[in-house]
């Protein structure tokens, strides 16, 4: 599978990735003491929604866009709230969409920071140009599985290490996992969240039961289905792995997750999952 971003901005996938994302970013603010994110695969930092890539896929017409208009019900809104804030500050028109870069840097404090790395060249320039300078983040030209391993722990000594991997070789579950156990070695109190196409479902479990070995004995699983999950065809699932994902984060996904299967189905398919607690 290659997952080039700028084809899928904006798509279900995003829509779960960030939601999240910018659920763990406001329980890390919660507290004074200053946080670092680490982005490891950080992209372009901003997408243009009417370009060519985003254009061919259309992916976000069965994304974002039908969440533009019409709010959630009730609850599931409320969780939504800051992701929903994020996008009206960061997109000044309706065919933009933000990367996780972009997020990341809306969320932070005066004393927080952020590194986002991203190794191909043509995207760390569109990266950079997106950012513009700001003291608050560290922008490097590497491979992200490098700079996790690198750059854990930060010397905050709270904070994300986001995994968004392109899925472009065979032995990216391997090296997720195997870089969580690391990090479980080296940050063990560190959050991070890996997000994974459910594609192919051996695969898929095998990860897991990789992950339950990793040395966090906290551990959250988040699965959007939107169609069914096939080798081959479009992406139609999709899932987030967390380590010390913040205590209320399960329920907050219990109430967000079903109306958001509800609204992004393609058809008869809408399952979710909050798995809360996986004991390694």
């Amino acid at each position: 599978m290659n997952y080039r971003h700028a084809f899928h901005a904006g798509n279900f996938a995003d829509v779960l990735k960030h939601a999240a994302l910018m659920r763990v970013l406001t329980h890390l603010r919660m507290k004074e003491t200053p946080f670092r994110v680490i982005d490891t695969h950080a992209g372009a930092g901003m997408y243009d929604l009417s370009g060519d890539e985003a254009s061919r896929t259309g992916e976000w017409r069965e994304g974002i866009a039908l969440l533009t208009d019409d709010p959630l019900d009730g609850p599931a809104e409320a969780v939504l709230a800051p992701y929903r804030a994020a996008l009206a500050a960061l997109c000044p028109g309706p065919k933009t969409y933000p990367g996780s870069p972009a997020l990341i840097r809306h969320a932070l404090r005066a004393q927080d920071r952020a590194s986002f790395n991203e190794l191909h060249p043509g995207t760390c320039v569109l990266l950079r140009r997106a950012m513009g300078r700001d003291s608050h983040l560290v922008i490097n030209e590497m491979d992200g599985y490098m700079a996790w391993k690198a750059q854990v722990p930060p010397p905050e000594r709270r904070g994300l290490v986001l995994v968004d991997p392109p899925f472009e070789k065979e032995d990216e579950f391997d090296r997720m996992s195997a870089h969580l156990a690391m990090m479980a070695r080296k940050w063990p109190t560190g959050t991070a969240m890996l997000w994974y196409p459910i594609k192919n479902l051996a695969a898929v479990a095998r990860f897991e039961a990789a992950i339950r070995e990793s040395g966090f004995s906290k551990l959250l699983i988040l699965e959007l289905h939107v169609d069914r999950a096939e080798d081959e065809g479009p992406l139609a699932a999709c899932g987030l792995a967390i380590a010390n994902a913040p205590w209320k984060l399960a329920e907050e996904m219990q109430l967000l997750l079903p109306a958001l299967a509800e609204r992004l189905a393609r058809g008869d398919v809408a399952r979710w999952r909050v798995d809360p607690v996986l004991e390694g």
